[in-house]
This record gives structure tokens, sequence and C-alpha cells, in this order.
């Protein structure tokens, strides 16, 4: 796979830029690719990165949520945007996979209600040959629709891999290493290869879509950003496989 380099983006001045060019970009394919990572990522943890995939500029932005803080969310561009503005706005396109834990954690560390959210998770669902009781992860749909070479798919797994050697728990790791600074050449890596995927998925996802699922999908999504508003809201656990009810 091409490696190129992520912008980290640590300063608010860096934040108004990134701003000004996440507004008025087109919607169909989405602009905009994002995921997060962090520590127990959910109301119940904290956000460390926000990863943003640009596809007009093909960049990958990583957002040092835990040294900015609100200020990643709040500091204005010269144009008065902010990224809060940007991720509730209904009409900037903005794809996630999997958007419950990241709406939740968005939310309630920041006060961000998502809006204009298409789930890739829920487009590969629905466009699915065979049951669709279960959801598949993100790795999963890599693997079998990203259309990656041999040698692509290998040097994403190795990528994978070297991150998880670092953060995952059972391999001897600490999430705590997304907290620490400067961050190191293989979480930079696995924080970006994964959302610069994501376009290749919805592309092969949204061309098999056929419209009488068009509807129950926005139905589908907005409950999945609303699970930030429930009392009680658990973002691990067996019934995070389950689809929704109405896909099955």
């Amino acid at each position: 796979m091409t490696d190129l380099s992520p912008k980290i983006i640590d300063t608010t001045a860096a934040i108004g830029e990134l701003v000004e060019l996440l507004t008025d970009v087109p919607n169909n394919p989405p602009s905009v690719y994002v995921d997060l990572e962090g520590i127990n990522l959910s109301r119940h943890g904290s956000i460390s990165i926000m990863q943003i995939f640009s596809l007009p500029r093909n960049e990958v932005y990583l957002i040092d949520v835990h040294t900015l803080g609100q200020e990643a969310f709040s500091h204005p561009s010269t144009s008065g945007r902010t990224l809060k503005g940007i991720l509730e706005d209904e009409n900037i396109q903005k794809a996630f996979f999997d958007v419950r834990n990241d709406s939740d954690a968005l939310y309630a560390h920041f006060g961000v209600h998502l809006a204009g959210i298409q789930d890739i998770q829920l487009l590969e669902l629905t466009t699915r040959s065979g049951s669709r009781r279960f959801i598949n992860g993100l790795a999963r749909c890599i693997e079998r629709d990203a259309g990656l070479t041999w040698s692509e798919a290998s040097g994403w797994k190795d990528i994978k891999d070297n991150g998880r050697q670092l953060f995952a728990p059972e391999r001897g790791g600490s999430y705590e290493v997304f907290n620490a600074r400067p961050l190191s050449e293989a979480i930079i890596k696995y924080c970006s290869q994964d959302v610069r995927i994501l376009p290749k998925l919805w592309a092969v996802y949204n061309g098999k879509l056929g419209w009488r699922w068009k509807e129950k999908i926005e139905v589908a999504t907005r409950d999945r950003i609303n699970v930030c508003f429930q009392a009680v809201y658990t973002g691990v656990g067996r019934h995070m496989a389950q689809s929704p009810s109405g896909f099955a």
C-alpha cells in the first residue's frame, strides 16, 4: 500500500485550517471519512485521536484530541466554522464504520451530536448475500471487499498487527499508547490506514444498494447515533454484533 504520511493536527491553527478544507465539499460520494481511537472509547472512557480522510485531497489528518481537548471541536476557522459544526452539519456527509461508540464518546465528552452520517457497516449488511443476522467487523470487510492486492493486504495486516502489539492488553500492550506523545510511527500507521480504505468500501456497497433499503438505513443510522442519549448504553458485548431490527 502506498505510504502517504498523515498530517498531525495538534494546534488550534491547524484545526482552523482543517475545518476550512472540510467545508463546501462534494457529498456523493462523501468527501469526509472518520474514525476514532481512545481508551475504552465511550462515555466511560476517553478519545485520544480522531482520524479524518479527505477524499478530494487524498489526505489523512490525525487530530490530537488528547492534547487539544475541547478546542479540537470548538476552535473557529477564519470563516467562523468549527469541527463540531462540521460534524453536526446534515449537509456535509460524513462516513463512519459503526458509528455507535464514536457517537457515544463524542457526545458525552464534547457535546457533539453527529448528523449527516453514513454508516458503512450498515451498507455492507444490506448489500450482502446470505444471512443478515449479524454485522461484520471492519477487518473482515476490508479483507473481503476492499479489493486490495496481495501485497497491499499483506502490508495492511502487518501494520494492524504491529499496532495491536502495542495497545492490546492480551498481547502485553496498553491503550495508553494512544496518549503517548509524540505518537509512535507504528500507531500513526495503525490509525491512518483503515480510514484511508473506507472510501473503497463505501463505493463497493453503495454500488449495490437498492433504493428500498435507503430509508431503513437512514432510520437505523439515526438510532445508532442516538445511543448517546440512552441512559444505559454499553458498547461492548454480544449485543453489538446483532443486526438492527428489521435487517435480519
